[in-house]
């Protein structure tokens, strides 16, 4: 199958890895020459190209199955509406309205649109919240995923990620160093992310789906710390409350509602939908920055 990768970035590389090695033709796009440099070197191929631009994506190939994984760059509400509703809108009407239009469509979202449930699980079948300027543009451009893509004619599939770790984002010395607030992780390896999109796309699952993408156990970030302290031979860090680090008043207030949200995230679908993860929890996804840790 024909895969077409819009905003290949962190997991978009592996996403693109996985697919090309499974035998399908893979192209990544990106805008700048340092992102078209990173595919290549994933070793699939690469088009330049802005997103948000439809005459940009006109050098982009057909593809069967589109991909939307673009970042808005760790900018503001403005910045991810450009790119996360505007952008998707974009890449839909454009994709959708070639003679050989794609088959399927996956957006990758994040459990951030949940917003708080009070440390409860929260799965596909619990109401979307978000808290945040940011989180409500990722909930629109949710629904833009599922009901612009059907009104073009592509199923649309959303993946909910977790907070992504892996290669160059383990964090080691943030937990290590302290002091660490209190709260949930969800977490999911970023080999995980690009496998799970791989998955519901070559398996063909998840068509008009949201699809919850965590690993098999949030953890409670004092534990974790601790942990991965004890791991690494060193003293467990400091801890705080939620209360202490509100009380503080260095935080932004979009950084403050995020601090004051707390949920489980359950992968039973994504179980039931047939995927099988490389790090089920985040005992085998640190184990190598652990021995590195250790080692170095």
């Amino acid at each position: 199958m024909r895969a077409v990768i819009l905003g290949c970035g962190y997991v978009g590389l592996e996403l693109g890895r996985q697919l090309d090695a499974a035998g399908h033709d893979v192209t990544g796009v990106r805008r700048s020459t340092d992102g078209i440099d990173a595919i290549e070197t994933a070793g699939f191929d690469a088009v330049a190209a802005d997103v948000t631009d439809a005459d940009d994506l006109a050098a982009v190939p057909d593809a069967d199955w589109l991909v939307f994984a673009a970042s808005s760059g760790g900018r503001g509400a403005d910045a991810a509406r450009t790119v996360y509703v505007d952008g998707l809108t974009t890449a839909i009407e454009h994709f959708g309205g070639r003679e050989d239009a794609p088959d399927r469509l996956v957006y990758t979202s994040s459990t951030g649109v949940y917003g708080d449930h009070g440390g409860d699980w929260v799965d596909e079948s619990t109401p979307i919240e978000p808290t945040t300027e940011k989180t409500r543009v990722l909930a629109e451009a949710e629904r833009v995923a599922r009901e612009r893509a059907t009104a073009m004619g592509i199923d649309g599939t959303v993946t909910r990620f977790a907070g992504l770790y892996g290669p160059d984002r383990y964090r080691l010395e943030r937990y290590l160093r302290g002091p660490v607030t209190a709260g949930y992780l969800n977490m999911v390896h970023r080999d995980d992310a690009a496998g799970a999109v791989a998955h519901l796309l070559t398996a063909d699952r998840a068509r008009d789906e949201a699809v919850v993408v965590a690993d098999d156990e949030p953890v409670h970030k004092w534990r974790f710390a601790d942990w991965l302290a004890d791991r690494c031979g060193v003293l467990r860090p400091e801890k705080r409350t939620k209360a202490a680090r509100l009380a503080a008043g260095d935080l932004s207030t979009p950084a403050a509602r995020r601090l004051r949200t707390s949920k489980r995230c359950s992968n039973a679908r994504l179980h039931e939908l047939g995927y099988e993860f490389r790090y089920p929890t985040f005992r085998e996804g640190y184990r190598d920055p652990v021995t590195a840790w250790r080692e170095g």
